[in-house]
């Protein structure tokens, strides 16, 4: 799979993270409204709502290849690296279950709420202090994630940078990487043929020291 993601061409990318949840959101649109009846002065309000009922399924689909990716770049080049230099994989990998899992999770409650908002007369009215008790629990959650993802995003704008320039990358080398991997829809297209390229450099020499041997 990380062998797979890594010699993916950009537009394969962009493709399965951000058009393939694109096309299932306007899919959907496209369905629900041919269902509408438009003529009438009260159109069918659950039909119109149960839009957003897809979307926890496209938040899903985009966030699993999205971390998919970043775990195939800083986990796939780490047999790349110079030798004298080592990371800390076991802080990304712990790091990186928290914000997947919360997304997923979240994704997973909104679409529970928007169900239960369909089926309104089955809602159970929680109290205050619940609600206090797990907006305050989620904004906790929410800010860590944040922390977490911004790691992710510098674990593996390093890990390219170190192994393409075979020594450490400091902040100045791979400040851009960072930047590209956060505004990925664009940076995919920046990315991905940088990957692409350490990849067959890497396989080359691997072929060329096997055929010395």
């Amino acid at each position: 799979m990380i062998e797979k993601i890594l010699k993916a061409k950009h537009w394969q990318i962009f493709t399965l993270m951000v058009g393939l949840p694109v096309l299932i959101g306007i899919s959907t649109l496209v369905i629900i409204g041919m269902n509408l009846n438009f003529e009438s002065v009260n159109p069918d309000l659950k039909n119109m709502l149960s839009v957003f009922a897809v979307f926890p399924i496209i938040m899903i689909l985009y966030t699993s290849i999205f971390f998919v990716w970043l775990w195939s770049i800083a986990m796939g080049l780490q047999k790349k690296m110079p030798e004298n230099v080592k990371m800390k994989t076991r802080t990304f990998k712990v790091l990186f279950f928290i914000p997947f899992t919360y997304i997923i999770l979240i994704s997973i409650f909104m679409g529970g709420e928007v169900y239960g908002f369909l089926n309104i007369e089955n809602i159970i009215e929680p109290s205050e202090k619940l609600i206090t008790l797990f907006i305050g629990l989620m904004l906790v959650i929410h800010l860590f994630s944040m922390f977490c993802i911004f790691y992710l995003l510098y674990f593996t704008s390093k890990t390219i940078k170190t192994v393409e320039l075979q020594r450490e990358a400091e902040l100045g080398d791979y400040i851009l990487e960072f930047i590209l991997l956060w505004f990925y829809i664009i940076g995919i297209w920046i990315i991905q043929p940088k990957i692409n390229k350490l990849f067959e450099q890497s396989n080359s020499a691997n072929s060329l020291l096997k055929e010395k041997r």
